[in-house]
């Protein structure tokens, strides 16, 4: 799998006009900052609004598990806590 890295403090406007330009099957984010609950649905709007329902959207950070179901009910894919394993996660994304 390749991955293509862009960076600290993108914006998401920034992470979805990268992703639509690499035409990725993933966008992957990690958030540290406590801004998942506003950071990830705006992707998710931006990634809906270009056309790319057929993309995968996970990540992980330090986010709360009642924040994780809520995000995942909102369409986002499994989140990961800190310190999983990138087999785990690089599974969950070939699956």
């Amino acid at each position: 799998m390749e991955v293509i890295y862009t960076g600290l403090c993108q914006t998401p406007e920034m992470v979805v006009n990268a992703a639509l330009q690499e035409d990725v099957d993933v966008i992957g984010i990690s958030i540290l900052s406590g801004a998942h609950m506003t950071l990830f649905p705006k992707v998710m709007q931006l990634m809906k609004e270009k056309g790319m329902e057929d993309v995968l959207l996970t990540g992980g950070g330090i986010i709360p598990e009642e924040d994780m179901a809520h995000l995942n009910n909102m369409g986002i894919g499994k989140l990961f806590a800190p310190g999983t394993s990138t087999t785990d996660i690089a599974a969950y994304i070939r699956n």
